[in-house]
């Protein structure tokens, strides 16, 4: 249904949609600085063009896995909530059994793509494709669906400094810590618009356990917690004043989040979720690159 006749641009473009690529913007740039921290702070490794494009494809082909089976699984939930009935899946876009061809193609091709970086990254990718695939379940069993997503996307970092290097190190760690609690902190905030469905459905999150209000709480917690690791991560680095002038403005950015979404109104959590997220990861991640790269 919805295939005939569609010309393979359209075709394309709609599995991009069911993906949601450009959201790619959130975990990319801290892979840029896994990948970076290797290349100008590891001894013995310098810049590969190779490494940096199979990092590339990693990322590009576990997000699509763990987007296109998220989808999958919610297609019964995604039909009958208002905010996502027009979604690819429920709407006849894309058939149910494509969606889950889809990902099990790009998980073959995650792993695939990790045999040719190094050995640790190939017995490790079982693991980060178990983690970033379960996800899609644990809203049905725990509240703490937000922190696994979080340990999904965390892994940029500290997997883009394992397959330049081979070994992990404190420094990618601090920046993974950082990205768990800032993604946990603002898929909360996503959350809220779906609290009453949620809770209808029997559904976790933090914001149908606890409520909207606790729940921004909760989300402001974790975003401290995500600006502390920077700061951290600033002083073991030894970073310079560029890299200080980064954090800030990632800090400012998870501030300025919160000002909009508020309890009584939740009109800008679109906002919020990907406009405010994106140039925070962003702009932090050119002032880290170019911190590391003039040091």
């Amino acid at each position: 249904m919805g295939s005939i006749g569609v010309s393979p641009f359209r075709r394309f473009s709609n599995y991009l949609s069911l993906i949601k690529f450009s959201h790619t913007v959130f975990a990319l740039p801290f892979a840029f600085i896994g990948f970076t921290l290797a290349v100008t702070k590891a001894p013995h490794h310098s810049f590969k063009w190779d490494a940096l494009v199979e990092i590339l494809l990693c990322m590009v082909f576990a997000r699509s896995a763990a987007m296109s089976f998220n989808r999958y699984l919610d297609r019964q939930y995604d039909a009958i909530n208002p905010r996502t009935a027009r979604r690819e899946i429920p709407a006849g876009v894309i058939k149910a059994e494509n969606a889950l061809l889809f990902t099990i193609i790009n998980s073959v091709l995650f792993i695939a793509t990790t045999w040719f970086i190094n050995s640790a990254c190939f017995y490790l990718s079982f693991v980060a494709l178990a983690v970033i695939l379960f996800y899609s379940y644990t809203k049905r069993f725990t509240a703490l669906c937000h922190v696994v997503l979080g340990v999904g996307l965390s892994l940029s970092p500290i997997g883009a400094f394992l397959a330049v290097t081979g070994y992990f190190a404190w420094l990618p760690v601090l920046f993974s810590l950082s990205v768990l609690t800032w993604v946990a902190g603002f898929d909360i905030i996503y959350a809220l618009q779906d609290e009453a469905f949620d809770r209808s459905q029997k559904l976790h999150s933090i914001p149908a356990a606890i409520g909207i209000s606790n729940a921004l709480i909760v989300s402001i917690l974790l975003h401290v917690c995500s600006a502390v690791f920077v700061v951290a991560a600033g002083f073991v680095g030894h970073f310079n004043l560029i890299y200080w002038t980064g954090a800030l403005f990632y800090a400012a950015m998870l501030t300025y989040q919160h000002l909009l979404v508020k309890p009584s109104d939740l009109s800008k959590v679109n906002i919020a979720f990907a406009n405010t997220n994106g140039l925070a990861s962003v702009v932090f991640a050119i002032f880290t690159i170019i911190s590391l790269l003039v040091y």
